[in-house]
């Protein structure tokens, strides 16, 4: 090919590098390669260089002096190999590795479960912890805020249940308003920081009335207090709560029950209270004689 060109185009002459290369290569003999009787060969193997001869050309020159493995650093022992007993013995510690390799994994898979089990403790320690406490002041202020205030519980030895007044009062416990008596019960918002049996003032009383007299208050009433004592939490009938959009295959169905607190209205103070006179009834023998009376003609 070489040839073709130089009779055709005239590109080779004597002084070009490539003619110059051609001859170097016909006069050095190239060196023998001894490649897959010996891996270590492969290693050590580096390529003969023009070392005897100083000619000046812009192809790169290779020296023994510095010896280049033809593939560098393989660290990988399976290839290159002939002999079977290398082959088996090799086969045998890549076997090894890969079990060591699986025992590690092992182990860090159990020091992960560990770690995000410790992690899951402390999560559920903090979602403990993250409950806020309340001190004495500041439940105090708050169920002051909502309407009401704990007196304490309620004892064997208290007598608060009274009969029958003729007065009534308006309470606001929390955003809700009761028209209640002595001896109502009422059904209000679960109320924190009390129990059953606990003994409760609602202070929030916006106004107040009776036979002979009637106060309203600016919002609230002074000196008007509400007692009224927990009879039990519970829950109120479930509501369902049905979502739909047509034509959107979209249903949702979810049902609620709210959490109620009976209350027992004991007393009402701040008001006049008229006394209830019970009449006498006749007795059988007055009654006889208002019937045996002659009628005068």
């Amino acid at each position: 090919m070489i040839f073709r060109m130089k009779d055709r185009f005239g590109l080779l002459t004597m002084h070009t590098p490539i003619r110059r290369c051609l001859q170097a290569l016909n006069r050095e003999p190239q060196p023998t390669l001894s490649l897959f009787k010996d891996p270590s060969s492969l290693r050590s193997f580096s390529v003969a260089a023009f070392s005897n001869h100083n000619i000046s050309s812009p192809l790169p020159i290779f020296t023994n002096s510095k010896p280049a493995s033809a593939f560098g650093k393989w660290h990988d022992p399976r290839y290159f190999s002939t002999s079977k007993q290398d082959d088996h013995t090799k086969k045998a510690d890549i076997h090894e590795e890969i079990e060591d390799e699986d025992d590690s994994d092992d182990n860090y898979d159990d020091e992960d479960e560990e770690d995000y089990e410790d992690d899951d403790d402390d999560e559920c320690v903090s979602v403990s912890s993250s409950k806020k406490v309340y001190t004495a002041e500041e439940k105090e202020a708050e169920a002051t805020a909502i309407g009401y205030k704990v007196v304490g519980p309620l004892q064997k030895d208290d007598q608060v249940f009274k009969p029958y007044e003729p007065a009534f009062a308006v309470v606001q416990i929390g955003s809700h308003q009761f028209k209640v008596s002595n001896g109502d019960s009422i059904f209000t918002e679960r109320l924190k920081f009390c129990e059953v049996n606990d003994k409760l003032i609602l202070n929030k009383v916006l106004l107040l009335g009776s036979a002979s007299q009637t106060i309203i208050g600016r919002p609230i009433v002074p000196d008007a207090a509400v007692h009224a004592v927990v009879e039990e939490h519970a829950l109120d009938a479930k509501v369902i709560i049905f979502k739909k959009k047509r034509r959107k295959n979209y249903r949702r169905t979810k049902g609620h029950r709210q959490e109620l607190t009976k209350l027992r209205i004991t007393d009402i103070e701040g008001v006049e209270k008229p006394q209830i006179e019970l009449a006498e009834k006749p007795s059988e023998s007055a009654k006889k004689e208002q019937e045996k009376v002659p009628l005068s003609a």
